[in-house]
């Protein structure tokens, strides 16, 4: 008798990405965007097959790329056994059903793929709950497309009204989930703040930054803790707080969310209460990848996000992370082009950044533990600044400190 062996290894699904060459994205644009969803496609379990791209002056509104377009990818996908297709960009209730109908494969954009990416990493009860908010809220307008099988059987008359009965029961289930979620955030929100309230008024740090740029490592490292860190987009979704002491000045340091391009605007409200941990901060570090060579534009993206949450004029480190990993291309000798960004050393990045920052900046490596005490010193002394304005008459801190200078010397 031939045994059986059912295997429970999780299937790797087999996606095409698509996006659009607009007047407002250029080619190269789109082709950053795409390589990022591919990495967002690869945090969430799927193996990018290929990317499609097409120039139109704006969305078709239909089926968001011209029909040509879409019958090869459909070409494509029955080839090659695709999966499923993903979208750059938010679609539509009508894109999703329209295009749904032409190719016959799964469709995801841009925004239910970070949700799902979210629904896969969230551990603790509050960021479940923010998530399952985020997700009604995403699929609220978006439940007729789940109901077209009605309309596909035979002799559709005296099948249409039950569908729209079942839409409308599930309108009115999804309405009460959604009210019953922000109940449990209301709950929870009181919760966190009565915890910031009882932390008295230790001066408070948040670490931010684009998603992926190593603010877990670093939170590992200044805090001596374990956070969860991973060479993935949103590998940390929990807002962790430690205390900790730089020689002798104590103060609390929060690991938050990172922020990402086209933020769905979902995420940005259910997660109301991890960003007043970053709204309610004395100092943000923001963290940034050198090696990226998209790194300014992410530095763009996460200074809008803080102005967006309300918190953008607090005072700022900017912490360039990954030093280890930079590299650039020489320009030779007798080429006269300009100078662009993937011929800066990281000398030339140094000198620049320093002179536009005004010395609020540091280049580190946290894996390799490179110019760690420096990062230290400049976070102590904004850190020091803070905590003398509110405790004017604490002079422990800064007799022991010179006590600890005397013996030195």
């Amino acid at each position: 008798m031939t045994k059986t062996i059912f295997s429970t290894s999780k299937k790797i699904e087999r996606a095409v990405l698509v996006g659009l060459i607009t007047n407002e994205q250029s080619e190269e644009r789109v082709k950053e965007y795409l390589d990022e969803l591919e990495f967002l496609s690869y945090t969430a379990g799927a193996k990018t097959v290929k990317h499609f791209t097409q120039k139109l002056d704006s969305p078709n509104p239909k089926t968001f790329v011209g029909t040509g377009k879409l019958d090869e990818i459909k070409e494509f996908i029955s080839e090659n056994e695709i999966d499923l297709i993903i979208f750059d960009d938010e679609l539509s209730p009508s894109q999703l059903r329209n295009i749904e109908k032409i190719v016959n494969c799964r469709i995801l954009d841009r925004t239910n793929l970070i949700l799902d990416i979210f629904a896969q990493r969230a551990r603790s009860a509050h960021a479940k709950v923010q998530v399952e908010l985020a997700q009604y809220e995403y699929l609220l307008p978006r439940l007729t497309r789940m109901w077209t099988h009605l309309e596909r059987q035979q002799g559709g008359i005296g099948l249409r009204g039950p569908g729209e009965t079942e839409i409308e029961t599930d309108r009115r289930i999804i309405r009460d989930k959604i009210s019953r979620c922000k109940e449990q955030l209301k709950k929870i929100d009181r919760q966190m703040e009565t915890q910031r309230k009882n932390r008295g008024n230790l001066v408070r740090v948040a670490l931010v930054g684009y998603t992926n740029v190593g603010k877990s490592t670093i939170m590992n490292l200044i805090s001596k803790s374990e956070i969860f860190a991973e060479n993935k987009l949103f590998a940390t979704l929990d807002t962790t707080v430690r205390k900790v002491v730089i020689e002798n000045l104590p103060f609390l340091l929060t690991d938050t969310v990172g922020f990402i391009r086209k933020l769905p605007v979902h995420l940005v409200e259910s997660f109301k209460s991890t960003l007043d941990e970053v709204r309610e901060a004395d100092i943000l570090i923001h963290v940034v990848d050198i090696s990226h060579p998209n790194h300014q534009e992410h530095m763009s993206v996460v200074k809008q996000t803080l102005t967006d949450i309300g918190a953008g004029d607090k005072t700022e480190i900017v912490v360039f992370n990954k030093v280890d990993a930079y590299s650039f291309v020489p320009k030779e000798e007798d080429d006269l082009t300009p100078i662009e960004k993937k011929n800066y050393t990281l000398e030339d990045l140094k000198k620049m950044w320093l002179a536009k920052i005004n010395n609020k900046c540091v280049f580190i490596s946290a894996t390799e533990k490179y110019n760690i005490e420096e990062f230290k010193s400049v976070l102590y002394d904004c850190a020091k600044q803070i905590h003398k304005q509110r405790y004017p008459y604490d002079d422990f801190l800064y007799q022991t400190k010179f006590m600890d200078d005397e013996k030195t010397d």
